[in-house]
């Protein structure tokens, strides 16, 4: 029986040496690995241990204990023989009991009384040695068929291997000569056997290593589980060498990725250093900030451009890829406004053609709706196809022909006398009733319109609506927001488009911009 201090010395072990239970019995020469295991157990739960008062079983008593004890030493120590006459405890028990009271106690096992012993000839050990050795037959199929266990022909391999069949019987020099020749054979096979371990853990540890390394890259550089390793760019390979340089030799890894010392080491000193594009970071960062997340790298590059900054697009995209600064986009199903056949449809004229010149030679009209939870809002612009101008829009709750006609009206005041556009819509009905053609007749413009339900044939009009519910309406919650606050919101959001807003395809600049660079307006 182990006191209170034997125990706390053996859990404080046992905790300073991590965890190992072999440290710990190697030094104290105490407990069982299962006992220490418990005994840790009790100490993390209650953080003590128990009393020497309050061991053992609580079955039986110290002085049943001691008597049983007794009985064991008194009478042959015979642990049957004391059960017998006690009637308790139960074997595993008395044996624990014996362990813990008697020092250098070991429980004597005895071997079965008149049990068959096979004796097996010197040629019936070197046969079933080279059966086994051959592969031809299992150990326990061997071992059935001598009526040996498999322990024994293993016992029989061991000493012709090690010791040679000399000590298996004694032999004829000619005898000597042929077994010596198997012996050599065994041993070649051995060894090759042995290499061929040695290849197969060297190829399972650069598998792992591969693996590792595949892990890492998707894990830590965002890439794909099954990227090759060929297209890393260097500094993303200094960044995977520098995870694994805990578990892995730098030199392994090196060679797995097919990178050279010196470019890992100039890696090292361009990641340890300071950032160069620190200024850069900050200013793409407000920008993005400054436009509600609408712009992507190649606007942002215009922006930076325009405000007198010299920097390569790939680096505005690689700084906006590592800050995470991405633009929301959510495609959803457009408005449709088709009502049936109110009047005949008009020819096709612009036929996908989006392309003018000079300003109000074509126009581009539509509807489309923004559903928030205060109710819909409409939304009827005329785009001019110059330079992607919002000529005149108009907004409301109610997709009718006031909205269209109201649009129109001021979007006609804005032409001169000899200004006569194209104007291009689909097949709504607020395009086919009189009160449009009325206008489009007074006016004298020229009316065009899309296939049923072809809305490529309007996609320039279509783009516009997909740009502006992606930047404006999409990337927000609009809950709590009430119908005037969206239309209020919604007509400085296209003010900002006309005014602000930098379109690529005209050189950095907004549709406002381009036109005073051109002398058209003032």
């Amino acid at each position: 029986m182990y006191s209170y201090e034997d125990r706390m010395k053996a859990v404080q072990l046992y905790i300073q040496y991590d965890c190992c239970p072999s440290a710990v019995i190697y030094e104290l020469g105490y407990p069982s690995r299962n006992r220490l295991t418990d005994w840790y157990k009790e100490y993390k739960v209650t953080g003590t241990l128990r009393s020497d008062d309050m061991l053992g079983h609580s079955k039986y008593s110290k002085v049943q204990r001691k008597q049983a004890v007794e009985n064991y030493l008194e009478h042959g120590r015979s642990v049957s023989r004391a059960i017998k006459a006690l009637g308790y405890p139960g074997k595993t028990v008395l044996c624990e009991w014996l362990n813990e009271d008697i020092p250098g106690y070991k429980r004597r096992w005895r071997c079965k009384v008149n049990s068959a012993l096979v004796k097996c000839t010197p040629e019936q050990k070197e046969q079933a040695v080279i059966d086994y050795c051959a592969g031809n037959k299992t150990p326990t199929e061997i071992a059935k068929s001598y009526g040996v266990s498999p322990n024994a022909v293993y016992s029989w391999k061991k000493k012709l291997l090690s010791k040679g069949y000399a000590d298996m019987k004694k032999e004829t020099p000619a005898e000597t000569v042929e077994n010596e020749k198997s012996i050599d054979i065994l041993r070649t096979e051995k060894e090759a056997l042995e290499q061929k371990v040695k290849d197969l853990e060297r190829d399972v540890y650069h598998l792992q290593l591969e693996r590792d390394i595949l892990e890492k890259a998707g894990e830590i550089l965002k890439k794909d589980q099954g990227i090759s390793l060929v297209t890393l760019t260097n500094r993303e390979k200094a960044v995977v060498i520098d995870v694994l340089r805990d578990k892995y030799r730098l030199k392994l890894l090196l060679k797995a990725l097919n990178m050279a010392k010196s470019s890992y080491c100039y890696q090292e000193n361009m990641i340890s250093g300071p950032d160069k594009y620190n200024d850069l970071r900050v200013n793409i960062k407000d920008i993005f900030s400054e436009v509600n997340a609408r712009y992507g790298y190649r606007r942002i590059y215009l922006a930076l451009k325009n405000s007198g900054k010299t920097v390569s697009e790939k680096v505005v995209r690689w700084i906006m890829k590592e800050e995470h600064l991405i633009v929301p986009f959510v495609k959803r199903k457009k408005y449709s406004s088709y009502i049936g056949e109110v009047s005949p449809a008009v020819e096709n004229i612009v036929n996908r053609d989006f392309h003018a010149d000079n300003p109000n030679e074509k126009w581009l009209t539509d509807i489309t709706e923004f559903h928030i939870q205060a109710g819909k809002v409409y939304l009827s612009p005329i785009i001019d196809c110059f330079d992607g101008l919002s000529v005149s829009w108009a907004i409301g709750t109610s997709p009718d022909a006031n909205l269209a006609n109201a649009m129109f009206d001021n979007a006609i005041s804005t032409l001169k006398e000899n200004e006569h556009p194209i104007i291009h819509s689909d097949r709504g009905g607020h395009y086919r009733w009189p009160g449009w053609i009325e206008r489009m007749d007074k006016a004298s413009l020229t009316r065009s319109m899309s296939r049923k339900g072809c809305s490529p044939d309007n996609s320039a009009c279509e783009g516009f609506f997909g740009r502006l519910k992606n930047e404006f309406f999409y990337c927000r919650s609009w809950i709590g927001v009430t119908v005037d606050e969206f239309i209020k919101e919604l007509d400085e959001y296209i003010t900002w488009y006309n005014e602000d807003r930098i379109k690529i395809s005209l050189g950095g600049m907004s549709p406002i911009q381009h036109r005073r660079n051109l002398g058209l307006i003032a």
